[in-house]
């Protein structure tokens, strides 16, 4: 049985989760129908414009090779999206205070953060799923793969909005994190194409982009085939997602911007 502290510290962290959980389920028409009505709109136009032309992996249609590169770039958008603007909402209107106040380590300040951000991450994923599993023939070749990389991945943005929170002050700060830095890396990963039908400069390129791991490990799960071996993949996918732990627990620890 846990100590009384123990259990305080628990109770805190969960209060602060729940919080998060229910900031953006309480929209959900906002946070999360109208990420998967993009999604779908993604999959008419191209899918069904494209329809009987590409072929990226053989035997596979587009329509079905596209949809888990659709949901993973929903997943990923939208876990970055809950960490970084609610930080940055919090500092804007100034209760962040509330936050800071009580008795919360820094490592409980950040798993709360994180894991809200991976739960919507995984329920606008799974929702894009509910509603194109209809239209198109998906298989599950490696289902725990796909997990995996949906965890890793959501887990990765979700750090990356929980710094970009912290550093924006103001709503143009956060939206050039996602113009310039999550939409471009996130539309030249493979969602809509493989990068072997790219030139080679691009596929190079293609390479030093980590988002473009994690919807090839992703998509590994459904048909079994993927551009790199998902080893690979995962690894990169985990050590950035190490490498950023590490980074925004310092960021937090040191109180930069947070704590003036």
């Amino acid at each position: 049985m846990a100590s009384a502290p123990e259990h305080q510290s628990l109770r805190g962290f969960y209060t602060l989760f729940h919080k998060e959980w229910l900031r953006f389920w309480k929209v959900s028409v906002q946070t999360i129908l109208a990420p998967v009505l993009t999604a779908l709109l993604f999959l008419v136009v191209f899918a069904y414009s494209l329809r009987g032309r590409v072929e990226i992996f053989p035997g596979v249609d587009y329509a079905s090779f596209l949809v888990p590169g659709l949901a993973m770039m929903s997943v990923l958008q939208n876990a970055f999206a809950n960490s970084s603007s609610s930080l940055m909402q919090s500092k804007m209107t100034g209760n962040i205070v509330f936050v800071l106040l009580p008795p919360l380590s820094y490592q409980e300040f950040f798993s709360a953060y994180l894991l809200a951000a991976v739960a919507r991450g995984l329920v606008v994923g799974a929702g894009v799923f509910v509603f194109t599993i209809g239209f198109v023939d998906l298989r599950f070749e490696h289902p725990l793969w796909a997990l995996a990389f949906a965890v890793a991945s959501s887990g990765g943005l979700g750090v990356l909005g929980i710094i970009a929170g912290i550093y924006s002050d103001k709503v143009d700060e956060l939206a050039a994190f996602q113009n310039f830095i999550i939409l471009p890396l996130t539309f030249l990963s493979g969602v809509f194409y493989s990068i072997y039908s790219l030139p080679p400069l691009w596929q190079w390129l293609s390479h030093l982009n980590p988002i473009f791991y994690m919807v090839d490990g992703f998509r590994y799960g459904f048909f079994g085939v993927s551009d790199v071996s998902p080893w690979v993949s995962l690894a990169i996918v985990g050590t950035s997602f190490l490498a950023l732990s590490f980074f925004t627990l310092w960021l937090l620890r040191t109180g930069y911007k947070l704590r003036r």
